[in-house]
């Protein structure tokens, strides 16, 4: 089976950090497996709930400059416990829309 994307996925190892899923804030840290113009593959210990809405932060380093943080909003497409699909990582494997993003050279996240 050939395997079709609508958009090239860069494997990028960076800090994630979920801030809300659904109306609920929260503060779960992550590292993204691969990020596209389409959405983030990341691992993390919040269990999201598929179909539901996430807003997540994804920290860029600029070398000496120090940190962009990219915040994105989107929805929750799938999600399986990191055990079941291969990576020796604890918490859960999350794939995420990016629907809406905008850049942010502060610290921080919240709104």
């Amino acid at each position: 089976m050939i395997e079709q994307r609508r958009a090239k996925r860069f494997e990028l190892q960076l800090p994630v950090e979920v801030v809300r899923a659904g109306s609920e804030r929260v503060s779960r840290l992550g590292r993204t497996h691969n990020i596209s113009s389409g959405g983030v593959l990341f691992t993390s210990g919040a269990r999201l709930e598929p179909g539901g809405p996430v807003e997540y932060v994804v920290t860029l380093s600029t070398g000496t400059a120090g940190a962009v943080n990219l915040r994105c909003m989107g929805k929750v497409l799938r999600q399986e416990s990191s055990a079941t699909n291969g990576l020796d990582e604890d918490g859960y494997t999350v794939a995420v829309s990016l629907e809406r993003y905008e850049f942010m050279r502060s610290s921080r996240h919240s709104s």
